[in-house]
């Protein structure tokens, strides 16, 4: 108590040793870790943890929640009502017309009338399948058709394209002929000469000669030929067709007094008339073209009979079998066998009873 101080004034706590700024530094950091750590409502919250386990609340009921959906966005604009463009117009069906009603009507009638043709010959046993059809003549034709010709019935599918190329060649042909007449005639009369007089009437019978031969001696072999897988008729197709593109050659050069609208005689019409001449350039324009597809033709029929197996050979025993099986050989070889007999019995007859004498 020496220390105390009885002065009223003074600082009570300047003698306290528990004030010594070391021993209150640490005493007021426990203080505050004690106090920061204490938590009145954590032992609530405990206890009433563990009450929950023994007395289970019931959460509430919740509200169903809508599906969720992907987010649209609205158009600001309405888009335009859908019209089809004039190429979708264009395709649609179109509404037939009165005039196309009645066409319709009568091809449905005269293909009916046919029909009812066919079955009356066919209960008659009249009816043909490969009756002749070509030529197409009409039926007041006093000449009926002469052969039968139906390209995608006869031949194979691979040989088809040719066989139709080659039938339109001989149209080709067909149609230079006769343009050919035209231009010999309008030579004739531009200049009068007895040379354009020949060629006009040569022309003439080119045509009436050619266009048929034509078709008789080199077509129809090809068309047989394709048709049977014929050697022979392949060989006669070749020797023939081979002529033909000479004649073409020949046409296309246009020698004066030949016949044909060529290329010389064409330029000698130009310096004549003009006009002629241009019409003559113009069919020896349309020989070349056939000579050069002539060439072009029998080299692809040749490339096509190196694959069907075709041969010389074959076309000897084709030759040799058609000629023994020909009814007209046949009779003509009787006929010859007999009368060689009766003139061999004659004759002895006539030694014999010249002896007895």
């Amino acid at each position: 108590m020496s220390d105390y101080d009885s002065n009223p004034f003074a600082d009570p706590e300047a003698g306290n040793p528990f004030q010594d700024p070391s021993v209150t530094q640490v005493t007021g950091a426990a203080q505050q870790t004690f106090t920061e750590e204490f938590n009145p409502f954590a032992e609530q919250g405990r206890t009433t943890a563990a009450a929950g386990k023994t007395n289970p609340v019931v959460p509430p009921p919740q509200k169903p929640q809508p599906a969720q959906q992907p987010a649209v966005m609205r158009p600001t604009e309405e888009p335009p009502a859908y019209s089809p463009s004039a190429a979708q117009q264009a395709q649609g069906p179109a509404v037939p017309t009165n005039e196309d009603l009645i066409k319709r009507q009568e091809e449905l009638e005269r293909k009916a009338a046919e029909l009812q043709r066919k079955e009356r010959e066919m209960a008659a046993g009249t009816y043909n399948a490969r009756a002749n059809n070509w030529p197409p003549l009409p039926s007041w034709c006093p000449v009926g058709p002469c052969f039968y010709q139906d390209i995608s019935v006869d031949i194979p599918l691979e040989f088809q394209r040719t066989v139709k190329m080659m039938y339109y060649l001989w149209m080709f042909h067909a149609v230079t002929l006769f343009l050919n007449v035209l231009g010999a005639l309008a030579y004739f009369c531009t200049t009068g000469t007895s040379s354009a007089g020949i060629t006009f009437g040569l022309a003439i019978f080119y045509l009436i000669l050619f266009t048929p031969c034509s078709f008789l001696c080199w077509y129809r072999p090809l068309y047989k030929a394709f048709r049977s897988d014929s050697s022979f008729n392949f060989f006669v197709f070749f020797f023939i067709f081979f002529f033909q593109f000479v004649v073409h050659v020949i046409q296309a050069v246009g020698i004066g007094g030949w016949g044909t609208c060529g290329w010389i005689n064409g330029i000698t019409a130009v310096t004549v008339n003009p006009g002629v001449g241009a019409i003559m350039l113009i069919i020896a324009a349309f020989f070349t073209i056939s000579a050069v597809l002539s060439i072009i033709f029998l080299k692809k029929v040749h490339s096509l009979y190196r694959t069907t197996g075709a041969s010389f050979e074959k076309a000897q025993a084709e030759f040799t079998e058609g000629v023994v099986s020909n009814r007209g050989v046949q009779q003509a070889a009787g006929q010859f066998g007999a009368a060689a007999a009766k003139g061999a019995a004659r004759g002895a007859m006539s030694s014999a009873s010249g002896n007895q004498m």
